[in-house]
Formats: structure tokens, sequence, C-alpha cells
């Protein structure tokens, strides 16, 4: 269908069929907190019913609106093509799965829209059982590593195990296992280690029972999770499509103005810590919400096909014909949104902050950190490390509880929970937050200063009074 035709449909001028009944079938990943904006926060917020077209061919229409919720990609794959589904939501590895299966099947599914991804590769990472001694992928040639298979976290581990060096059949064995299973093994030290995609790899950092030792921006491949439809559903329904981009575009805004409020009713729907969520979905978190289809997401949507050959599974899918952005186009219009502006942005969702103890506007974003305290509706923001932790101690001398502490690793620019992260403080006592051990040496070696693990930053500042 040409962008003209497309064009006069969404003018409203075709005459269609009367007292038609349409499904509007979607497939979601509740627990895939990257898809709650075309997902769970649409459905929870009854907003798709707020935008279906009810005028021109559709006035006198029936919507049968179908939810169903799937644990990853692979099985909502099968159950749209099988035409039991006709939007669902996956990321960029599994969303080239989905394409080569309709293929496959002699059909046709398009990416239509980014939900949120991340231009660095953060979002999938690799974790070791809490009291293990490695602190390294390195360290791991040789041992068994579970990962959800056909997953993005399976393609960023084959990338990370192929940078290494390694070859994947020989050097380790990477076996499947979801995360359901894999959080009582790591607490268990049943597995070695485990790859994952969001929010797994922190949620079991979280909760006590993992420690992250690698993260995708390390691999610097970009990644992102959005939503798919059925080719020739969209060439009938166009504005259906549309009508679910602007639920879409509406929930994120919702989510951008109160991220805490929408953590919240992500855990209550879930059972995914509300803290967690916002990791993601606040601001400066892990990865960045973003509907526009950027040149690394299409980069990330080619290195997902090229990766599909890695594991034997040639397909003639082109990337640059598995995204049509004209639906997202025409919902950023309607929404009175620039879509080039927003394409060239590539800001995660800005900190907009007094620090918590001075009142002073926080500029310098390098070493912010968070408190979200128990019994508390809003985070609490800091200029710096040291400021957080001295206000940290001060709460919990008071008889309060941290419900999460945020910093920010200073190298890769990623946001991290702060007990299972690595410091490095130098002789003015300043201090700087790392994923890695091995960085943290190297920083505090470079500036005369030493390393720290969270207990010890703690230790090392002075309560706020």
């Amino acid at each position: 269908m040409s962008a003209a035709v497309l064009a006069v449909i969404l003018a409203g001028v075709t005459a269609g069929a009367s007292a038609e009944t349409i499904r509007v079938a979607i497939g979601t990943q509740d627990t895939t907190i990257n898809c709650a904006t075309g997902g769970l926060l649409i459905r929870e917020l009854k907003l798709l019913e707020k935008y279906l077209p009810r005028d021109g061919r559709y006035k006198d229409v029936s919507y049968d609106i179908q939810w169903k919720n799937f644990t990853s990609g692979a099985p909502l794959t099968n159950e749209m093509v099988a035409d039991k589904l006709d939007i669902g939501s996956m990321a960029d590895f599994p969303g080239s799965n989905n394409g080569a299966a309709f293929l496959k099947a002699g059909k046709r599914s398009v990416f239509i829209t980014v939900l949120s991804g991340s231009t660095l590769g953060s979002g999938n990472g690799i974790v070791v059982p809490r009291d293990s001694k490695v602190t390294l992928l390195s360290e791991l040639k040789g041992h068994t590593i579970s990962v959800p298979f056909a997953s993005t976290a399976h393609g960023m581990l084959l990338r990370a195990v192929a940078a290494q060096g390694w070859d994947p059949q020989k050097d380790v064995t990477i076996i499947t296992q979801a995360p359901e299973v894999a959080g009582p093994a790591l607490q268990a030290g049943k597995i070695e280690a485990h790859a994952d995609f969001v929010p797994f790899v922190e949620l079991f950092e979280h909760r006590g029972v993992a420690r992250k030792i690698y993260d995708g921006a390390q691999a610097q491949t970009p990644t992102y999770h959005g939503s798919l439809v059925n080719a020739a559903y969209a060439e009938r329904y166009p504005e259906v499509v549309v009508a679910f981009l602007r639920a879409a575009i509406e929930a994120d805004r919702l989510i951008a103005a109160e991220p805490e409020k929408y953590s919240e009713l992500i855990e209550k729907v879930t059972g995914i810590d509300a803290a967690v969520n916002y990791l993601y979905h606040g601001p400066q978190g892990l990865q960045t919400r973003d509907f526009t289809w950027k040149p690394e997401y299409r980069q990330a949507l080619k290195t997902s096909i090229e990766t599909l050959k890695l594991m034997g599974r040639d397909s003639p899918l082109n990337a640059e014909t598995f995204v049509d952005d004209r639906y997202l186009r025409a919902a950023f219009k309607q929404a009175g949104l620039n879509y080039e502006q927003r394409l060239a942005n590539k800001d995660k969702l800005p900190l907009k902050a007094v620090d918590a103890t001075t009142g002073k506007p926080i500029v310098d974003l390098q070493r912010v950190a968070g408190i979200w305290v128990q019994g508390e509706p809003k985070v609490r923001h800091y200029a710096s490390i040291e400021g957080a932790l001295a206000d940290l101690r001060r709460i919990e001398a008071g008889g309060g509880k941290a419900r999460a502490v945020y910093v920010h690793d200073l190298i890769q620019r990623i946001k991290l929970l702060a007990p299972t992260s690595w410091y490095a403080i130098d002789g003015k006592g300043q201090l700087s937050a790392f994923l890695q051990k091995d960085t943290a040496a190297a920083y505090a070696s470079a500036n005369r200063g030493r390393v720290l693990d969270f207990a010890g930053a703690k230790a090392a500042v002075k309560p706020a009074s």
C-alpha cells in the first residue's frame, strides 16, 4: 500500500461496510516492563478504547478487544502466525524471529514502533549468584550460562561470547532456562551464571539473589522492545493500528509525568518490584522510552537478523522492509507531536530536580543518586553519591528504610542499583560508582583512591545532620 493510499484512508475518505465486528487481539509481555506502554498500561488504563475510530467507515463498527499475556516473545509469535493475535510486543531479536516465522508461513509481519530501548545496548545482562567470586565475563570460560532461548538476551549472550573470541559450542555451555526457574537456581547456587532481558537481571539483584557482572551496554550493541502487527491486518485496518499507537503515546506521556505512580501500578499487576520498574522508567533510566525509529534501532534489527544466522536460522527477512513507520508518523501527527524532532533527540528522560539535602538544582548528572524511602511516594534525588549515602545513614538512624538506592556508572552512564555496585573514593572524599570491580579499581588507581563496596561506601561518609 502506498503512502498516498494510506493518507486517503486515514483521512476517512474510504467508504466501508457497516455493522462489522473488528477484532483487536493484542499480545503483551507484562513482566517485560519495557513493553508497558504497548500493553499493560494501555489495557489497565483503557486507553485503546479512547482512540479507536468511531466515524466514517467505522461508524457502526463493534470492537472485540482481546488481551493475552506472555512471558516471552516466542509463544506470542506462534499465536500471531496462527492468526490468533493481531498485534504483539517484543524485543528486536525475538521480533526478528517473528518476521522470519511469518515469512516461512507465507505471510508478513512488520515492526510499527519502538517502545523502549537503549542506543548503547543496556537492558540485557549477565548475573552470577550473589556470593560468587566471579566478577567478569572473561572468568566464565568453560562454565555453564543459562538464558531464555530465542530471547534478546540470548542474542546478547552470543555476541558477548563472540567478542571474547570464544566458540559458543566449545568454550562455554549455554543452556535454556526461563527467568522464573533461574531466580531460585541462582539463589540456591545451582547455576554459575544467567543471562536475561528486562527486567530480570536487575530484579534478581534487587531481591538479593544475584549480582550483575555484565551489561549489554558493554557490547555497544543497540537494543529495543517494540510492537509488531500482522501486515495484512494493518492494510485492512490502518486506523485501528494508528489508534493503538495513539494509546501507546498517551501511556508514555503518563508514565513520564509520574514514574513512581505507574511503577507502582506495574508492580500491582506483575509483581515486579516498583523500585525496579522505576530503575527503567524513571528519569535517566536504564533504558529510554522512545517510539521513533532511530538509526541505532534499525541497526539493532539488522544485527538481530545477523544473529539468527549464528543460530543456523537463515531467513530472507529484510530489515529495511520489516520496519513500517507510516502508522507511527500518522499517530504522531494526530497527537500534535513532531516525529522528526523526536527522531533526532537521543536524550533520556531528563532529571529535573533539586538536591534533597541542599535544595539546590541538580545540574551535573555524572554522579547523581536517588533514594526511594519506604512510605514516601516520590524518589529523593541528590547531586552526589556521598550526599545520598550520608542522608541514607541519617534516614536509617531514624528508623527509616530505603526501598531502593540508585547510582550511575561513571563510565557506562547507566543507572545502577547501589547495593550491588562498586565504588572508588578519591582523596577529596568524592565517590564514583561502577558496575564492575576492575573498572572501579582502575579509576581508583588513576585518582589515588581506593575501591569500596556499598557497605564501605556508606561507612566512608558521615551521616547528614
